[in-house]
């Protein structure tokens, strides 16, 4: 595999990685509501998620996502379905002001790994992206690369989003006096961002 290549690909993966997403508003929710713990959490499960999707990709399953408008739509209607899940229990849950000094209720290590990994199965544009990017930079006749490529991917997101993590623990001390408004505006969006993954097209 030629370095450029290879250096273009990592380019890629790192704009994907850092572009603000529905992966990088959950995880500075958690962060900012919950802790670094459980942020880092559905840090772990979303990387499990990318990596069920990517061994799918190259595998060839995910190809069933691009052929099958029927199987598509499926897989975003559950990942619709999910965050309007996750959005209206944040919602409902937030129906009672918080006092300043008290602590958020903090998750297992489990429950939001869970979250990250759901979350990441249930949204088919992970899948959609290694399907469609990954050929272009495998070598013909080299498909170890493709566990390379992955590989680079993934460690991006695991350089990248503790470092998130860190910035929202040094804001999460302000943060916390609107926990009431802060929680209602992510739950919101995790509503809107559901809608529009039900109703949008491929």
């Amino acid at each position: 595999m030629s370095t450029t290549a290879l250096l273009g690909f990592t380019f890629i993966a790192l704009l994907t990685v850092i572009t603000p997403g529905l992966e990088t508003l959950l995880v500075l929710r958690t962060a900012l509501l919950v802790g670094r713990r459980a942020a880092m959490g559905v840090v772990v499960g979303s990387t499990l998620g990318c990596l069920v999707w990517a061994a799918a990709g190259l595998a060839g399953l995910t190809a069933l996502l691009q052929a099958s408008e029927l199987a598509y739509d499926i897989v975003r209607w559950l990942g619709a379905a999910y965050l309007i899940y996750l959005g209206a229990k944040a919602l409902w849950n937030s129906r009672r002001p918080a006092e300043i000094d008290e602590p958020a209720p903090v998750p297992s290590v489990r429950a939001a790994v869970r979250v990250g990994l759901l979350t990441n199965l249930l949204n088919p544009k992970p899948g959609i992206f290694y399907i469609s990017l990954l050929p272009q930079f495998l070598p013909v006749g080299q498909p170890a690369w493709g566990g390379v490529l992955v590989a680079i991917h993934l460690g991006i997101g695991l350089l990248w989003f503790p470092i998130l993590i860190t910035v929202a623990g040094r804001v999460r001390a302000f943060l916390l006096r609107q926990r009431t408004l802060l929680d209602r505006l992510t739950a919101s969006l995790f509503v809107a961002l559901g809608l529009k993954l039900a109703f949008e097209g491929r």
